[in-house]
């Protein structure tokens, strides 16, 4: 039987940090510190495996499991010297979820577990203070309640806030210990009202019911949401780790923090965090306290009180040892979690700290400069989704700005929308195309479906490791957080500053998430500068990779924006999107509403020249970078115009009648246009066509060859082929136009190819043969995405979202390659392509070209490139890096 349980403290641990699949990421980062000494509070893990066998038998615990947990704890309890139910001197467990992919404040955690009636007066008279023991058993009461019992939350507060009020206090810690133990009995009774039931006594009971909680939490709705958003695999599971209590609320000599090793916004080294005294861990992130700065650096984030360094600067030193120690044994930055009891130091975690997209450049290029790690490591350290935050606009500094308040700047970006004050409100809205801005007092893991739909978010409390600071982070969202300047009241609907300005639902406001600004109105934004940072990180990128990396550019610009961001050439230039410019398209219609090849003729030539030019424009942008050429590809109806008026216009334009022009138009007509007259059908059908593009490509390659004096790459490429003789068919009159167009320009060094998009299942079965005359291979994974699973990208919209939601299907197969299907297609396409023509080139240029986890099956099958948007082109370099890392 598989190990269930896995122990740690005391300088020992049974698992390390490559157990990760099992203990999550939690376990095994505590179970790495106790073997490399770091003062970690024992405990053990319940595997991710456990999870698993949770949900097989119907969210139900392993019979053997409490017998394991038995054993363990038997040990915990020998280690630190007190037993669990003891009366007199008790131990208290934490219960913490952990899933092998981080994902913070999305499951449950239960504190101070074990205090009951008789524990409670035990610990009391043991610790001497009374106020610590009556707050963690509230604390108890409340978390508990809340997350095992399902208890509403908000009972809790309201009772906490009559206490408050009627003692005439404003924190939690003002409270009087009669108060405490008052606010106790009523959360007991609130507890026996709403279940029924007493509030479990049983310490053991306790740590069952919560083992429950806590595996239950990895299927509600927040971390549903949560893995939806970031991609993560259900199957991981959460592991489950029970500690021995540390206590930050033991008085003025007790305090709790969060940390990191280096600035996750900006990236600049030393550490940065946030602390407060006589406090547990859930109130720094919670927001609802102010907390003080962890050292001076911290301070210029606008944090309040004394800083940990000076308040006890032997802590801070010990502290800042050990964030150098982990920080050089994980080699990265660390997001790092702390408790001082009574003067003595412990860590409760650490992790990879989660970061903006301009502070993972900076952490990683430092972190090769200062030794700490090597360059194919700090690659890994980036999503290459991430890298779009770096493409995110700035505010235009010329623009007019009314600052209205001022808050802490999370995370950065300079977004604008319409003020929303509910998750639902964000997601509702943004569905119907509006951009707006979540603005809470503070974030919950319930808002998470709400801050993924929304621009921006902006909360009135909460410091930089609050939750809406993480998790915003971990998004890429811009955010501002504790921008006490601004009350929202999120029940009438309305944000009010302290200036006396009100702003209610769906005005419009905008977020500088670099200086916490918020501002009055829209504001002007212009591209972002990259700096050279992130030219030495890609240049690392670029040095790891196999795949090369093109775009799919159909203008000059959008060349020269693709070599701007690294593109090795063109991987897709559509031809059609020349045709629809307004000053040609009537003459595109012309064309083909001529009854025959002779009339078309005029019109072709016409349009040969403008092609010319346009690919002129191209291959002199790409300076001698290989360009993908396709030849047209949709129904000609789609240049045709609609509708009566339409046809009128046209008719007077071009001085044919209208009643001539809508026959014609009447017989292009098909019933289903996307499997109809299109792609090499055209080319066959219409030949004069193909030729006219292929003279037009051949020509404009002459001449840039021979003005610029370099070798020019054209890649002319047949789309839609089905069957090798339709390629045969269209290669044969294109190498014809290539060959004699070079006879007339001998000092040109044109280098051509000719090959086809795949992108019909049938065209993969016989890739073999189609090889044998093809130079290459462009896998269209849009279209062999529709034509494989016999859908519409148009219109499958309307129900596939379903199929995500009920686990019909893991991911959109249009945003993300089907692996059952269309990956095996051009798997086999590859494999037989190759068979018959070694030097065969393969790449793929649909929109999987630039999805990461697609990239990864691409590396895999052994394409040539990868081709995507011009924007998403670092993505795939990234992307293509870390695979060949992997």
């Amino acid at each position: 039987m598989a190990k269930r349980i896995y122990s740690f403290g005391g300088g020992t641990a049974d698992g390390d940090k490559s157990l990760k699949h099992l203990l999550g990421g939690k376990g095994a980062n505590l179970a790495e510190m106790s073997r490399i000494g770091v003062p970690v509070p024992p405990g053990f893990t319940i595997t991710t495996e456990v999870c698993t066998e949770f949900y097989e038998k119907g969210r139900a615990l392993p019979s053997e499991l409490m017998g394991d947990v038995e054993k363990a704890l038997s040990r915990l309890e020998e280690v630190v010297e007190r037993k669990l139910g003891d009366s007199a001197d008790p131990l208290l467990l934490s219960v913490r979820s952990g899933a092998p992919v981080s994902m913070p404040g999305m499951m449950d955690t239960i504190l101070n577990l074990g205090l009951n009636s008789d524990t409670v007066k035990g610990l009391a008279e043991k610790s001497g203070n009374e106020f610590f023991v009556w707050d963690s058993y509230r604390r108890l009461i409340q978390m508990f309640s809340d997350v095992v019992l399902e208890v509403s939350h908000s009972k809790f507060e309201k009772a906490l806030e009559e206490i408050k009020k009627s003692e005439g206090v404003k924190l939690d810690q003002e409270i009087s210990v009669e108060g405490l133990k008052k606010l106790v009995t009523e959360y007991r009774s609130i507890v026996k009202d709403a279940t029924g039931k007493d509030f479990p006594e049983d310490p053991r009971q306790q740590l069952k019911l919560a083992i429950e909680a806590v595996f239950r939490s990895w299927g509600n709705p927040r971390a549903n949401a949560y893995r939806k958003i970031n991609n993560i695999d259900i199957a991981l599971g959460t592991a489950v780790n029970i500690q021995a209590m540390v206590f930050g609320n033991r008085g003025d000599t007790s305090a709790t923090g969060v940390l990191f090793s280096r600035d996750p916004s900006t990236g600049k080294k030393g550490i940065l965090g946030e602390y407060l005294v006589n406090a547990q861990g859930e109130d720094v992130v919670a927001g609802i306290r102010t907390p003080g700065p962890i050292n001076e650096l911290s301070t210029s984030a606008k944090s309040e009180g004394v800083s940990l360094e000076k308040w006890r600067p032997n802590l801070y030193k010990e502290l800042s040892d050990l964030v150098v120690k982990l920080e050089k044994h994980y080699r990265d930055m660390q997001d790092i979690e702390f408790t001082i009891e009574d003067e003595r130091l412990w860590l409760l975690q650490t992790r990879a700290g989660k970061r903006t997209a301009p502070a993972a450049i900076k952490i990683a290029v430092d972190l090769v400069e200062e030794k700490i790690a090597d360059k194919n490591e700090v690659l890994k350290h980036l999503k290459p989704g991430d890298l779009d935050q770096l493409l995110h606009p700035v505010f235009d500094p010329k623009a007019e700005r009314n600052v209205v308040a001022q808050g802490l700047p999370a995370s950065p970006g300079a977004v604008f929308g319409k003020i929303v004050f509910t998750a639902d409100e964000a997601e509702r809205m943004a569905k119907e195309g509006e951009k707006v801005l979540l603005v809470r007092q503070e974030t919950s893991p319930e808002d998470v479906h709400g801050m993924h739909a929304a621009q921006g978010v902006l909360t009135s409390r909460g410091g930089m490791t609050s939750h809406a600071a993480v998790v915003a982070r971990g998004m890429g969202k811009c955010c501002v957080v504790g921008c006490s300047g601004i009350e929202v009241d999120s029940e009438k609907g309305i944000m009010k500053t302290s200036e006396g300005k009100t702003f209610s639902k769906e005005d419009i406001i905008s977020l500088d998430g670099s200086t916490g600004e918020v501002l009055e109105g829209q504001v002007a934004t212009v591209d972002p500068e990259i700096g050279d940072d992130f030219g030495r990180f890609m240049t690392w990128a670029d040095e790891a990779r196999k795949l090369k990396v093109r775009a799919n550019a159909d203008t000059p610009h959008d060349c020269e924006v693709a070599r701007n961001f690294g593109a090795e050439g063109v991987g897709l230039c559509r031809t059609e999107h020349m045709f629809f410019d307004p000053e040609r398209i009537d003459i595109v219609r012309q064309m083909i509403l001529a009854e025959n090849a002779e009339e078309r003729k005029p019109h072709l030539e016409k349009i040969l020249k403008m092609q010319k030019e346009d690919f002129v424009g191209i291959l002199t942008a790409m300076h001698g970078l290989p360009v993908n050429i396709r030849l047209l590809d949709p129904p000609l109806h789609e240049f045709l115009p609609h509708g009566e008026e339409e046809l009128e216009q046209l008719s007077r334009r071009i001085s044919v009648p209208a009643e001539k022009l809508e026959k014609r138009v009447e017989s292009l007509k098909e019933f289903n246009p996307m499997l109809g007259m299109r792609g090499c059908r055209l080319g066959i059908t219409f030949p004069e066509i193909y030729e006219m593009q292929a003279h037009a490509i051949m020509q404009a390659a002459c001449e840039v060859s021979e003005k610029r004096n370099e070798e020019v790459f054209p890649e002319i490429m047949v789309p839609l082929v089905s069957h090798p003789a339709e390629f045969n068919f269209v290669r044969k009159r294109i190498s014809e136009i290539a060959e004699s167009t070079l006879k007339e320009h001998p000092n040109a060094n044109v280098n051509y190819m000719i090959g086809t998009m795949i992108e019909l299942p049938r065209a993969a079965l016989v890739a073999g043969e189609i090889a044998k005359e093809a130079q290459f291979f462009s896998f269209g994974t849009n279209d062999l995405t529709q034509t494989t699973f016999g859908l519409s990208r148009d219109d499958s919209a309307r129900f596939l979202p379903d199929y995500v939601e009920q686990g019909i299907l893991p991911k959109d197969p249009f945003a993300s390659l089907d692996e059952g299907g269309v990956l095996e297609l051009v798997q086999l396409g590859t494999e037989r392509g190759r068979k018959t023509n070694a030097n065969l080139k393969v790449g793929v240029c649909g929109e999987h070209g630039g999805d990461p986890d697609s990239i990864r099956h691409f590396h895999e099958a052994g394409l040539n490139y990868v081709s995507c948007s011009p924007f998403r082109v670092p993505i795939a370099r990234l992307s293509a890096a870390q695979m060949a890392i992997e």
